[in-house]
């Protein structure tokens, strides 16, 4: 495989796999699912700040992309995060490849 085709699958996977690890943690379109690890992060949220959640807070932020999906700045950011770790798992494949020889 070459080194653009891993760096874009990485990419392309972690935007079509951002939504439903969304879902899985509990950020959901009806909201935080109850004993999920969402519910968890809402809960010490708002604990630490004296009872409520903080707008634009890292909670704030991933459910409204559960609730609504992710802005084109969210999708952007989760596609380079994506590409960075298609460049790493592009260049430990060279690397065993390199070793094998």
């Amino acid at each position: 495989m070459s080194r653009a085709l891993i760096i874009t699958a990485g990419a392309a996977g972690a935007v079509l796999l951002a939504p439903f690890a969304l879902g899985m943690a509990g950020f959901t379109t009806a909201g935080i699912t109850a004993g999920s690890v969402a519910a968890g992060m809402m809960s010490s949220a708002a604990i630490s700040s004296g009872g409520g959640v903080a707008s634009g807070s890292l909670v704030a932020l991933l459910q409204s992309a559960g609730a609504a999906g992710m802005s084109a700045t969210a999708t952007a950011g989760v596609a380079s995060v994506g590409a960075a770790a298609g460049a790493l798992a592009s260049g430990a494949v060279g690397l065993l490849k390199r070793m094998r020889k």
